[in-house]
């Protein structure tokens, strides 16, 4: 497999970039427009991946990745407007479910397309009030988590957690105490290498996800469980380190850290927790070693 992003995806990734910098100020609704008429949701996993990367980076308010990771794999197919699905066999925190125009439920006898006002979604108010979370009632509900779903929260973590190291790096380049930068300071570089080599080990796990998933590999399974566990082991270190280098303030609702945190934070535990993909890990190795 390539690991490089080869021309065109380079070219798409700063596309994304100077996309999202012009028109992050617009409302959601205007965004996920500008993200529809851009065809955005066409992409394959790969540039998929990428695209989710820089709409992590912004804490992105879209139904964008509710449709295109949680919806699309389910049913086979782009939703007529946005979309989410139901997966995990409980309905409990569903992403963008109270807003979807249609919803895929996983049930005993396959995948059933409902449009999002006949699904009984409860809004439930959640720490990151930038998504839209609710529970879903719903019959002979099963659980089979694609891998999409679970990479596609991996990598968007992982562009949460890039900016938390760019604001803390920024931060601490300014912040002085005893008359220099406190990122002079020994502790306080290791802390952001820490965060840096987190990061960038979650990121290559979550696009080695993606990239199974393109080419069908049998071992996509294990690379998505990987990828969410790392992602989600990633946003400790992140979390942690970003806020003691900012201090109290850097949850504080003036302070953009408080953002990303919080994005990181939802990503890790919707769906379950690194521990949880750690342990379905070792399920799926120790089912592998007995059909052998």
């Amino acid at each position: 497999m390539d690991f490089e992003f080869d021309e065109d995806q380079r070219l798409l990734r700063e596309m994304v970039r100077e996309t999202v910098e012009r028109s992050r100020s617009l409302p959601p609704e205007q965004l996920w427009k500008t993200y529809l008429d851009l065809g955005w949701l066409e992409t394959p996993p790969v540039e998929l991946a990428i695209v989710l990367d820089e709409l992590g980076y912004v804490a992105d308010p879209t139904p964008f990745l509710a449709t295109a990771t949680w919806f699309a794999p389910l049913a086979g197919r782009l939703p007529a407007g946005s979309g989410t699905g139901v997966c995990d066999g409980t309905g409990r925190f569903v992403l963008d479910a109270g807003r979807a125009d249609e919803v895929a439920l996983l049930t005993g006898s396959g995948v059933v397309v409902v449009s999002g006002a006949e699904v009984a979604a409860e809004p439930v108010a959640v720490f990151d009030p930038t998504l839209h979370v609710a529970h879903v009632e719903a019959a002979d509900l099963v659980a089979g988590v694609p891998d999409l779903t679970l990479m596609g929260l991996a990598i968007t973590a992982v562009g949460a957690c890039r900016r938390i190291l760019d604001l803390a790096v920024a931060h601490v380049k300014r912040r002085e105490q005893f008359g220099v930068p406190i990122g002079s300071f020994q502790a306080v570089k290791h802390k952001a290498a820490d965060m840096h080599v987190a990061i960038e080990r979650a990121r290559a796990l979550a696009y080695y996800s993606a990239l199974t998933i393109a080419e069908d590999d049998p071992r996509r399974r294990e690379a998505a469980l990987m990828a969410k566990a790392s992602a989600g082991e990633c946003q400790r270190v992140v979390f942690k380190h970003g806020y003691q280098l900012f201090g109290a303030m850097g949850y504080t609702w003036e302070n953009d850290l408080q953002i990303y945190l919080k994005r990181a934070k939802a990503c890790d535990l919707l769906l379950g927790t690194a521990s949880v993909h750690r342990r379905a890990l070792l399920e799926e190795h120790a089912r592998k070693g007995a059909a052998r």
